[in-house]
């Protein structure tokens, strides 16, 4: 059973709805899946995972959140290279750069992506929702 990491930041509740699709569809796969805020997660806890599933909002100049994002992810960033992982997570505007800008630093890392990443415009829809199950099961 793959054991997974679904690990997230959420300041209006828009990517934890989807971090929990994620989660549900991880499990509808059959895998074990747990749920972490960011600041509850650290590299160290990186390993015990066979895949993680990454969601952060886009904040300020299409950047990761600052405070307990960024720090928490930057810190995993050495443990990625052939790690399976995917990312998800909503923006308000804009176009979506900070997750093209996201994917190309994960490439760099090394980090082996499980799908394409999932993003919405401000709170996620059922299409969405349905698109976050099915990163969740590509996990597996």
């Amino acid at each position: 059973m793959s054991k997974i990491a679904v690990v997230f930041w959420s300041g209006t509740g828009n990517t934890e709805a989807m971090a929990n699709a994620v989660l549900d569809g991880a499990r509808e796969a059959g895998a074990e899946a747990e749920l972490f805020e960011a600041n509850s997660f650290n590299a160290a806890m990186l390993g015990q995972y066979d895949a993680v599933a990454f969601g952060c909002p886009s904040m300020g100049v299409e950047e990761l959140e600052e405070s307990e994002f960024e720090p928490m992810f930057s810190d995993c960033e050495p443990a990625l290279a052939g790690k399976k992982t995917a990312l998800f997570g909503s923006y308000g505007w804009g176009d979506g750069e900070w997750m093209r800008k996201w994917e190309d630093r994960c490439g760099d890392d090394g980090a082996v992506f499980a799908c394409g990443s999932v993003i919405c415009s401000d709170a996620p829809d059922d299409a969405a929702l349905e698109n976050c199950r099915a990163l969740g099961a590509a996990l597996i």
